[in-house]
């Protein structure tokens, strides 16, 4: 039988097809496929991280850690910048376009109606499985209750920090979305989490209690200001997540991480996007890039700056259409006393993105618009240094595109880290 693909080109227009932003929020259909294909119990360990942010923070301090134990390690996260080869990671690296692709071609004849996400879902689990890997981190796309993810057996749940994001899919309420999220336990998984707000608090425990699904508080830890890979005192709470699960999964799989090692490991972790330090990157000024893009993520964002004292000359700024820009303005407004650029971004996103305009008018006299993300930031760093650039994970592609090489783990980790 031929492939269904027969390059990564092949792939990517049929990826395209399907369509980045298309949802179907049920399980059947992931469920159908893993009882096919036999993967439904991968033969490898699976923690699920779920949450509004910290997501990829913590997956990123897994990662690391479970390297330094000497595993061979998959990760599936989303979304990607440049390439859909960055969702799925193996050893540490994004996979090959070879080992993409095999993957793709193994999944095809099964995959029947797979939505975008589903589709990639399927491809990761199937490429851990041929790699293959001691243990895969799998990130949730979105919610917990029809994440993909969900439809596989898994060994250990984790729960990064819930707030308000995507209200559309998930609610106008924390415990709404909280609700969603406590959809992703099962009897008996083993689940933890940070501490949450009473609210989501709630909602989790309950769940817990009504699903039979052992609930723990992973303890946060103080680990300094330079000590981990990922900037900013909010880290704290992702690195004491991943740290939490490390300790279980060495426990109950007899791994070897010392304890001397750990801290170490976690200094190397990196995720782009995360208070990025690009030194001289904004037409000469330094640029920070963050993927804060809600209150909750621009609060973090603000007492980071705060805490590590530095005061952006100016802010670029975008976000899509689903978001409350009542909300999401002081945020916003707070993060420079200086301008702040809004430009569009890229047609790729599909009609989902906000009118520049719009954004602009609803922040702050300080913005305004300008034509393009490279535009902001050559307008912003007249202003002086540092630029920050936030906001949307489609703006960052967009200056990433200029910029591929800050995608790649820096040989040292003080060269991204303010």
């Amino acid at each position: 039988m031929a492939d269904a693909f027969a390059d990564f080109h092949a792939l990517q227009a049929h990826l395209d097809r399907l369509g980045l932003f298309h949802m179907d929020l049920t399980l059947g259909r992931m469920e159908a496929f893993f009882r096919t294909s036999g993967l439904a119990a991968p033969p490898f360990p699976v923690i699920h991280v779920v949450g509004t942010n910290g997501k990829g923070s913590t997956t990123a301090f897994l990662e690391a850690l479970l390297l330094r134990a000497g595993l061979r390690v998959g990760v599936y996260t989303s979304p990607h910048f440049l390439s859909v080869r960055e969702r799925v990671r193996l050893d540490g690296a994004p996979a090959s376009p070879e080992a993409f692709l095999a993957a793709a071609n193994r999944i095809a004849p099964l995959a029947g109606e797979l939505t975008y996400f589903e589709f990639l879902t399927a491809l990761a689990v199937d490429a851990f499985a041929a790699h293959p890997v001691d243990v895969a981190v799998m990130e949730a796309g979105l919610g917990g209750r029809y994440d993909a993810v969900s439809a596989l057996q898994r060994d250990l749940l984790l729960y990064t920090p819930i707030d308000l994001d995507h209200a559309a899919q998930l609610g106008h309420t924390r415990a709404a979305v909280a609700r969603d999220k406590a959809g992703a336990m099962r009897p008996g998984l083993p689940t933890l989490t940070v501490p949450q707000h009473p609210e989501a608090r709630a909602v989790l425990e309950e769940a817990a209690a009504g699903t039979g699904c052992p609930l723990e508080t992973a303890a946060v830890m103080d680990f300094g200001r330079d000590s981990l890979g990922l900037a900013g005192p909010h880290q704290s709470v992702n690195a004491s997540l991943a740290l939490g699960a490390a300790d279980r999964l060495v426990h109950s799989h007899g791994w070897d991480l010392p304890l001397d090692e750990r801290l170490p490991a976690m200094g190397r972790a990196f995720l782009p996007g995360r208070l990025q330090w690009a030194r001289g990157e904004a037409s000469g000024a330094d640029l920070i890039l963050d993927a804060a893009h809600n209150p909750h993520a621009l609060v973090a964002l603000a007492e980071a700056l705060e805490h590590l004292d530095i005061h952006p000359a100016a802010v670029v700024f975008s976000c899509f259409s689903d978001k409350d820009l009542a909300a999401l303005a002081p945020h916003v407004a707070r993060l420079t006393r200086g301008p702040i650029l809004v430009p569009s971004i890229p047609a790729a996103c599909r009609g989902r993105a906000c009118d520049p305009r719009s954004i602009a008018g609803a922040l702050t006299p300080r913005a305004r618009v300008a034509a393009d993300p490279e535009a902001a930031v050559r307008e912003a760093a007249r202003h002086g240094s540092p630029v920050l650039a936030c906001g949307s994970l489609y703006l960052l592609a967009a200056l990433y595109t200029q910029r591929p090489h800050l995608l790649a783990p820096p040989t040292n980790p003080a060269e991204v880290r303010p």
